[in-house]
Formats: structure tokens, sequence, C-alpha cells
């Protein structure tokens, strides 16, 4: 294996067989049998016509001619039936590994960190999935078979050939070979094309993805232009990417058809002279010439299944990238389990930065009792997300230490704690599907009571119960049907069902008129008692009854302690809230 950053092959062979074709061996084993079985049965015309022509044809053998004919139509009806075997059996097969291999890459990718995530387009990820494992059916279905038939046809027309006359092919034997040659050559430079192409391909998507997601904002700014000059210039170079690779494959086809006809002009010239000369028969040309499709086309097939096998091969190479990621959970370092957490956090001189030794956080300590809400404020980009994405564990500290229940959470199961988790965010996401589906999302097997209890405490039934089909009502794309306070409301319903020990609130009712700010504030009240709670908070006014109150600046943490007391020291705080007051 190689780099992949190289452009350069990274699976080979062997891995292949290893990974893919021997756990198949059954199934393909049987694909092999039926292909030996089809290519046997169609050297029997080849065979057959040499008999016609010299024995029938010349002694007026009409028992023969009955024999040659019953021999070329059981031949036919063999090759039909192992076809259609070789083609349900493997073609399946094949399918049902595709699926298991897009299960595989879309588990791998959601075990990878919130950091990938971020440095990745959604509908790029969505391409690695979907499109780069398909190449697979070109070895696990008729693709690889077909190649060790076609090999095993042309070695036994070759002993054949050699039979009827070793002069003539020897002489077909070299434009082969170079043609064999000029092949390999271009595999060779195809490859690194197909893997370029995987990856064009998945930024064109992504692009496209984020294109049709953002098209409200697209359509607001007149910007249709500029995304369809994006998509057009993208799409180009999918063209110059295919053009490259057609260019080689056109280039075997060429040199196929100019090396294979000299061989066939070769062979009607020597073929001839040895007719005159009474050196061969009439029937063994035409068996020669048969025989010797038999051992050409395969040839010629090889090179165009060679080509689908080196694109699948290219497709493996992305897709082994992401499997070889490093998952986000190590079983190994995350030995700690945690079956049921009371809720204490605490940060020890945590540092933090998302690209090389741009620190972001700097050495912030804090301590998050059990039960407290911890509400962190502080102009935008200040750090503040930042904070609460360690907290959810999102992230992990470049230096210093972060403490649930005295445990070190680097060596925590991450399932075990965001199990008890709890995260409302200020743009939450929804999922297509109903109301009912999106609040049931973290306990799809909650009861009906549990259910309509987080509905009531969010207040979702508000405006659900305006909807004919009520909490069944479809809600769209990102819930695209509603209003944003809708949307919020359902998101609070959501972290009320789930019922965590600790609870991440950005700006949780920042979407909200005043009216439902004042039922969702009652009912978060409820949902924060006797859980640890970070708020997130942007309008100062709603986090007065916080624990404690941490201003965050440029990373440190500038002041702590609670409303009264940051109000009575009159530094950042007092600023920040006498300014939002006058507004």
């Amino acid at each position: 294996m190689k780099d992949p950053k190289s452009g350069k092959s990274k699976i080979n062979i062997l891995h292949v067989f290893k990974t893919i074709v021997w756990p198949r061996r059954g199934i393909i084993g049987i694909g092999l049998v039926l292909i030996i079985i089809s290519r046997l049965a169609g050297l029997i015309l080849p065979g057959a016509s040499k008999y016609l022509m010299d024995d029938v044809i010349v002694g007026k053998d009409l028992e023969m001619l009955k024999m040659l004919i019953l021999a070329v139509v059981a031949a036919i009806v063999v090759q039909s039936i192992t076809s259609f075997l070789l083609t349900r059996i493997l073609s399946v097969e094949a399918q049902r590994l595709i699926s298991i291999l897009r299960a595989q890459v879309q588990q791998k990718i959601l075990q990878l960190p919130i950091r990938f995530f971020d440095e990745h387009k959604s509908g790029e990820l969505v391409s690695r999935i979907m499109t780069d494992v398909e190449g697979v059916r070109n070895i696990v279905g008729t693709g690889l078979v077909q190649l060790i038939g076609g090999l095993l046809t042309s070695v036994i027309s070759l002993f054949l050939l050699i039979q009827i006359s070793p002069m003539m092919t020897v002489y077909v034997l070299v434009p082969v070979a170079i043609f064999a040659a000029i092949s390999m050559k271009a595999f060779g430079y195809i490859r690194p094309i197909f893997r370029e192409r995987g990856k064009i391909n998945a930024e064109v998507t992504g692009r496209l993805v984020e294109t049709l997601n953002g098209v409200r904002v697209i359509k607001g700014f007149h910007a249709e232009p500029q995304e369809v000059k994006t998509f057009q210039d993208g799409v180009d170079r999918l063209f110059n990417n295919v053009k490259k690779s057609l260019t080689s494959t056109s280039l075997i086809t060429s040199s196929a058809t100019f090396l294979l006809g000299l061989a066939s002009a070769g062979i009607m010239g020597i073929g001839g002279y040895m007719m005159i000369e009474n050196e061969l028969t009439v029937g063994d040309f035409l068996a020669f010439t048969l025989y010797l499709g038999f051992m050409i086309a395969p040839i010629v097939q090889m090179s165009n299944i060679g080509s689908q096998l080196t694109e699948a091969f290219a497709g493996l190479d992305r897709t082994e990238e992401i499997m070889n990621m490093d998952p986000e959970e190590d079983p190994a370092v995350r030995t700690h389990h945690l079956s049921k957490i009371n809720g204490e956090v605490i940060f020890d001189n945590v540092s933090f930065s998302y690209e090389g030794d741009n620190e972001v956080i700097h050495g912030i300590s804090l301590k998050a009792p059990v039960g407290s809400v911890t509400a962190l404020v502080g102009t935008s980009g200040s750090g503040k997300t930042t904070v609460a994405g360690l907290a959810a564990s999102f992230l992990n500290p470049d230096s210093g230490k972060i403490y649930v229940d005295g445990v070190d959470l680097s060596t925590v199961s991450l399932s075990s704690y965001r199990s008890q988790l709890g995260v409302v965010l200020q743009d939450d996401f929804l999922f297509e599907g109903t109301i009912r589906e999106n609040i049931l999302f973290p306990r799809p097997e909650a009861s009906d009571e549990e259910l309509n209890k987080a509905v009531d405490a969010a207040y979702v039934n508000e405006f659900c119960d305006r909807f004919e089909l009520g909490l069944d009502t479809v809600i769209g794309e990102r819930g695209v049907k509603l209003s944003g306070g809708q949307r919020q409301r359902i998101a609070i319903a959501r972290a009320i069902l789930a019922d965590p020990r600790i609870l991440i609130l950005d700006e949780a009712t920042s979407n909200l008129d005043t009216q439902s700010e004042a039922y969702i504030q009652e009912s978060l009240a409820k949902l924060m008692q006797g859980r640890t709670t970070f708020v997130i908070a942007h309008r100062l006014s709603t986090i007065r009854q916080a624990s404690q109150i941490l201003v965050i600046e440029g990373g440190k943490i500038s002041e702590s302690g609670t409303h009264d007391s940051l109000i009575a020291k009159e530094g950042r705080y007092h600023e920040l809230y006498t300014y939002q007051a006058r507004i």
C-alpha cells in the first residue's frame, strides 16, 4: 500500500483477494465452474466446423452432419444456461457486497470525530459512501470470473492453434504480446485518473448539495448565475478527467484493432499459401480462424474488464482511506463506562486549537457542580461554543483535563457519556419526517405518556394541535415547513424526552417570540432541575438565575460569578448587560 495523498495505488491485488474475494470463495468458485463450462462449450463450434468442411461435405456424411448439429445446439443451450446462472448468482452477490460496504463506510464515517465533518462537505461524504464502492461489482460480479474464463479460453485456444499450425500461431503471438504490453502500461496510467475522478465527483456532489440546501439564500441574493457557473466549472473538471481516461482506453482499443488486424491479414496470407501448397486443409484453416477469434476476443474483452477493475481498485483506494482513519472512540483508551452520571464537570487548565498552534481556548479552569447552571457569555468568537463542545466531548483538549464525576473524560466510553447528554443548539437540526418522529429521535421506544409529557413541557401542542395531522404532520427537510420558533420547541421537546444528566443549551430560546419564550423559559427551568447545565447565552436577561456566569474573552475566563456579583463589579459583564439593556 502507498500514501493516498500521493495519488498512487494503495490497494493491491493481494489485499483485495484476502478481504473481498477469499471470503466469497464459494460463490465465486461456482461462478468459475460455470464460466469454464460455458467457455468449453463455446469451443465446440470451431471444432465442428473443421469436421464439417473436411469430412461431412467432402464425404457427404449426413449422419455426421446430424451429430455435429446436435453437438452445436447442445453447446449453445449449455452456454445460455450457464450465462444466465452466472449473471444471476454473481451480479446479486456483487450488489449485496456493495450494500454491505456502503453500510460499513457510513458506520465508519459516523464514528469519526466532529472535526472530520467540519473539514468535509456532506455531499462529498455522500459520494464517498454511495459511489466509491460501486466498482466492487466488477470484482465479485461477472468481471473477475470473465477475466479468468477469458484467460482459460485463450490458453486452450492457443494449444489448439499450435496443433493446427505452429508457424501461424507464432506469427499471431507477436502482435498479441505487444498489445498486452500496451494495455498494462495504459492501466497503470489510468488508475490515478480514476482516483482523481472520485475526488472531483465528490467535490461536485458536495457543492450541488450545498446549492440545493441553500436555495433560499441563492434566490434571495439572485445568485443563480454564479452557482450555475460554479457547478459548470466542476462538471468541466470532471469532463476533462474523463477525457484523459478515454484517451488511454481509446489507445488500447485502437492498438487492438491495428495489431490484431495485422495478425488477421498475416494469417490470411500464410494460410492461403499453405492451402495452395496442400500443407493445410480448408477445415484446418477455418478451425484456426475460429480458434484465433476465441483466443483474441477474450484478450480484447480482458482489456475492457481490466479498465473496469482498475476503476474498482481506484474506488477501493478511496474507501480504504476512510476505513483506515482513527475513530472518535478508541476502546483501548476509553475504558471507563459511566452507568449513571451525577453531573459534576471540571475543566483543569484546558487549552484547544482547531488548527496547529492557533489556540482558541487558553488554559481554562472551571467547576460545574452537580445540578448547577453555568452560563457562558461573551462576544462572538470568544470561545463559548468551543467550551460547550469540549464539555459535550465533541472536541478533545490539546492540553489539560476535563473530569466528569472525577473521571478523566478522555478515558470515558463516549456511548456511555453521550447517552446521558442532551444538546439543544441555536439552529438545531430536524430530520425529514413527522413531528412525532423528531421528538422520539433520542428514545424511539418511549411511551405515549412520556412523549406527551415532553410535548406539553415544550409547548409543542400549542402549534401542532392546529395541524390536521397533529404530531404526525410531515415537517419537510430540516423542518422547512415550520417557523424557527416551532422548530426550536420540537428540539427542546426532544431534549426533555432524552432525560439527560448533563444539558447543553446554545441560546435555546433565541428563535422564539416573546410569548413562546416565556413558555419555554418555564419548561427549561423544570428541565434543568437536578441536571448540570451549560448555557451559551447571547441575551443576558435569560441567565440571571444561573448558578455561575463565566465571561469568556479571547479564549479565557475574564470574569466569573453570579449575576448580582458581576453587576456589582461593574466589569465586562456589567458592560455587556447594560449595553443590551439599552437596545
